[in-house]
């Protein structure tokens, strides 16, 4: 199993008041607008990587964490999307996850919060690995995992950034990883069967080479973080370009069958803010959420201090003559 940490009411009042406050402070500053998140349970505002789903009447947010000098992952929870409040840590405890785990993709289905997150810390023998839960907070891993890693001569064997969505009948994951020499990011994708068990043996890798890879000047080396939605029959993608705090930006690209990508945009659909805004470091590592309603958020991290902090926010998203258009900005 993996294990969740339960709070004392003591514990949590202490481990959990200054990502409480960091919400509290952005709210008061921007009224009923801005999610601003961040646990520090390490010591300083940080939290990265967000996942968001909607379970039992619920939002929970699975994040990137260091929790005791390692790489776990958080979960909060909110009934408004804005207000956030830290419930436990799931750290690693795996033989094959012992350097840490992080960077969770959430999905719901049958019943069930599924995380696809990676064992980090590995360089090239970093993989996706999956675990299950019914109740959203004590997760059960996968018995074949890690369950993917990339193979062929255009990639170094890394996969790390999982996200996994639906789509023509089965099951789509995607991922990032590197060229042979462990410079460049780029993303890839393999299927399973939507009845699938997610186990290792039913994924298979679609492509022969990168599905996206950086071309445009902002992107510089970098792609990574996919973050899939669906609308109208087709896939949208937002990614991460370049590297963290180089500036990190959000792009956007389009897809009929999951494979064959077309950016949308040549310059980012989310940027970095500017000097001493919150974001002027990076404005990053996205992750795209449809409500039960139909409206779709889009979450992401950023920080204003090259990485010594990092802050959760997210932006809602609207849509015109097939494109995303941002309806406010952080």
């Amino acid at each position: 199993m993996i294990m969740h940490n339960r709070l004392t009411a003591c514990g949590m009042l202490l481990i959990g008041a200054a990502a409480l406050c960091a919400a509290v402070f952005a709210s008061e500053s921007n009224p009923g607008e801005i999610m601003m998140y961040a646990d520090d349970s390490d010591g300083r505002p940080f939290s990265k990587d967000p996942a968001v789903v909607r379970f039992n009447d619920r939002y929970y947010l699975y994040y990137s964490v260091r929790h005791n000098d390692r790489w776990a992952i958080g979960a909060a929870e909110s009934r408004d999307l804005i207000q956030w409040t830290k419930i436990g840590v799931i750290d690693p405890s795996a033989p094959y996850e012992q350097k840490g785990i992080c960077a969770p993709g959430a999905l719901v289905k049958d019943g069930q919060v599924h995380l696809f997150y990676q064992r980090y810390g590995y360089g090239a023998q970093d993989a996706i690995c999956h675990a299950f839960s019914s109740d959203g907070l004590h997760f059960e891993r996968n018995p074949s995992n890690p369950i993917f890693h990339p193979t062929g001569d255009w990639n170094n064997g890394r996969a790390i950034d999982a996200d996994v969505i639906e789509h023509q009948g089965r099951l789509l994951l995607y991922f990032a990883t590197r060229d042979p020499a462990g410079k460049v990011q780029k993303l890839g994708v393999a299927a399973a069967p939507y009845d699938s068990d997610f186990s290792r043996e039913q994924w298979k890798q679609l492509c022969s080479d990168s599905i996206l890879a950086p071309e445009l000047p902002w992107e510089k080396k970098c792609i990574e973080a996919p973050a899939l939605c669906r609308r109208d029959g087709k896939l949208y993608m937002f990614y991460a370009g370049a590297y963290n705090n180089e500036p990190q930006q959000i792009g956007c690209a389009v897809s009929l069958d999951g494979v064959t990508w077309r950016r949308l945009f040549n310059e980012p659909f989310l940027t970095n803010g500017q000097p001493g805004e919150w974001n002027s470091s990076e404005s990053g590592h996205p992750y795209a959420f449809e409500d039960d309603g139909g409206r779709t958020y889009l979450f992401y991290q950023g920080n204003n201090d090259k990485g010594k902090s990092w802050f959760l926010s997210q932006v809602e998203i609207g849509w015109k003559d097939g494109l995303p258009i941002l309806l406010k900005s952080n």
